[in-house]
């Protein structure tokens, strides 16, 4: 359970966020739920023009000769329909392109990988090639100065 002064905390802080004051903050705050746009029922601001639907929207109402207010709003809705077709082929085509550039990049960098671990591999096979050479004539050598050290004037 709260306490008083909770409460009342709560309260005060409550009439701090009253959302956005200005006409330019309450215009943006009426887009935060627009992730894409895909199924939006009107013109993005951000992303189309206005004016440009409106002279689709006349072009098609111009192409249909509506005689009663259902057919004005059937021809309508397939001026909106056929608005939202050409917005999700438009998100398509972008998200097709961003796709092919990530499966660039990640096929270049599988690429840039494989070169650098061929490059490791054939340093330490040269490195591991060498080594053995030189433990293989390191034996003799480490031989003759046993014997030299324990024989003195041997060598």
């Amino acid at each position: 359970m709260s306490s008083f002064r909770q409460i009342e905390a709560n309260r005060r802080n409550a009439g701090l966020s009253t959302g956005p004051v200005t006409e330019e903050g309450k215009r943006k705050s009426r887009q935060n739920a627009l992730r894409h746009g895909l199924t939006a029922e009107t013109v993005i601001d951000a992303l189309e023009d206005a004016e440009d639907y409106a002279a689709f929207e006349m072009a098609v109402t111009a192409d249909y000769d509506a005689q009663s207010a259902v057919e004005r709003e059937l021809v309508l809705r397939l001026a909106s329909l056929l608005w939202r077709l050409r917005r999700a082929t438009t998100i398509e085509s972008g998200l097709f392109k961003i796709q092919a550039k990530h499966l660039l990049q990640f096929r270049q960098r599988k690429q840039d990988h494989q070169k650098r671990q061929e490059i490791i591999d054939s340093v330490y096979r040269n490195a591991f090639t060498q080594k053995s050479t030189c433990s293989r004539m390191a034996r003799p050598v480490a031989a003759l100065l046993t014997l030299a050290h324990h024989r003195p004037g041997s060598l």
